[in-house]
Order: structure tokens, then C-alpha cells, then sequence
């Protein structure tokens, strides 16, 4: 098995359920002319994203870390035409690459960009009493993802779906040694199969993104 195996059956995998789609590759375009880190989700797993929204009938949807928008993208198509993503990002110039990305899909209206530390902003929308969230998507500082759990669980409605990306880190939460971004997703995996408000699992995933992992969670009631 070797990461060319993994990218043509991705490659496959697109050409047979992922049309032509100039929204998104502008995104993906846009972000790298603007220098931003070429690491957003997979179109395959866009499409996973938008699916799982789907599946639960998710009307508020609960970013953290937005970079150019392009999962953002994915995650609000999936909204109907009142629903709500609110997306949180670190870094002021990927907010203002996401933004345009999003209002040239067509999703602006559905899409709030939030700039500052995640932490905060959860803070934030826990003091402003939002309504709950039916599905919760973190992809970020994986140092902090243990933090970012904790700030948005009670943000979550019962029977909302969790998912955090990169939590295998190539097999290196085994023995993280002094990686950093291993081990912040190590404790992750552990907080979430300790936490008694949640029904988890991780999968292994492969492809264009190389070797990695998926957390998936049910909020129980």
C-alpha cells in the first residue's frame, strides 16, 4: 500500500461522485495564491462532511478553524435556507480569504465568520445563550482540541454529531515523543472515550491527505 495507491483511488473516488465544482476549486485556489497552508479537507471528505450534515438534518452547524472556507463550504450546503454555520478562526487574513470564498458560493448569508482565538469565541457564544448546534466540526491547533471539547459541548444540542479531523496523525499517537500536534490529538482520543456525554470512535483514514484519522461522536442525552 503506498500514498500513490491511496491518491488514485481518491482521484477515483471523485471523478465518480464529485462533479466539476468551481466554487470549491476557486477556494482551494484563491487560499494558496494568498499563502494560506495547503491543508484543508480532501473534496472526498468534503462531501463526507456535507453528507453526515445532511444525515442528522442539521440546521446550526459549529466550526472551529476555518481556514479558507473550503469545509466551511461544504458544511453550509448542507444547511436549509434558515440554517446557520458559525465558523471560528485564529488568523485575520484566512477569516478574510474565507469570506470571499464563501459569498462567491452563494453562502454568505448562511455563514458567520468569527475572528479570534477559538477558546474565546466559544466562551463567547456560551455567554450570548445561542441556540445549540446539531453538529460540531473541529479542525485546528490540535494542541488545543482537548480545550476546544470542552468550550463547545455545552454549546451542543442532544443528539448532535462531533467530528474532529487528523486525530491518528500517521500512526503517531502511539508514541508521540515530542510532537507536538500527536500528542495534543492523542489526549483528544482520550478525553473523548472517557467523556460520559459522548458516544465515540475513531477510524483510520487514507487518501489524498495521506494517513490519518476521523473522530466521530454522538452528544448523548
Amino acid at each position: 500500500m503506498t500514498s500513490e495507491l491511496w491518491t488514485a483511488v481518491d482521484d477515483a473516488i471523485e471523478n465518480l461522485f464529485l462533479p466539476d465544482d468551481p466554487a470549491l476549486s476557486a477556494a482551494l485556489a484563491d487560499s494558496a495564491a494568498a499563502g494560506l497552508p495547503e491543508i484543508a479537507v480532501s473534496p472526498a471528505q468534503g462531501k463526507l462532511l456535507t453528507v453526515l450534515a445532511r444525515a442528522v438534518g442539521a440546521r446550526r452547524i459549529l466550526e472551529i478553524g476555518t481556514l479558507g472556507g473550503y469545509s466551511a463550504i461544504c458544511l453550509a450546503r448542507a444547511l436549509p435556507a434558515d440554517g446557520r454555520l458559525v465558523t471560528l478562526e485564529l488568523n485575520p487574513l484566512h477569516a478574510g480569504v474565507a469570506r470571499a470564498n464563501i459569498a462567491r458560493a452563494g453562502l454568505a448569508e448562511r455563514v458567520e465568520v468569527r475572528v479570534g482565538p477559538a477558546a474565546e469565541s466559544l466562551a463567547h457564544l456560551a455567554a450570548e445563550g445561542v441556540e445549540p448546534f446539531d453538529l460540531i466540526f473541529i479542525d485546528a491547533d490540535k494542541l488545543s482540541y482537548v480545550a476546544y471539547l470542552e468550550g463547545s459541548l455545552p454549546l451542543a444540542r442532544p443528539g448532535a454529531l462531533l467530528i474532529a479531523d487528523n486525530v491518528v496523525r500517521q500512526g503517531r499517537i502511539l508514541d508521540p515523543g515530542d510532537d507536538a500536534n500527536a500528542l495534543g490529538a492523542a489526549r483528544f482520543n482520550e478525553r473523548l472515550a472517557a467523556d460520559p456525554r459522548l458516544s465515540a470512535v475513531v477510524l483510520q483514514t487514507v487518501g489524498s491527505k495521506g494517513y490519518d484519522g476521523l473522530a466521530i461522536a454522538v452528544v448523548m442525552g
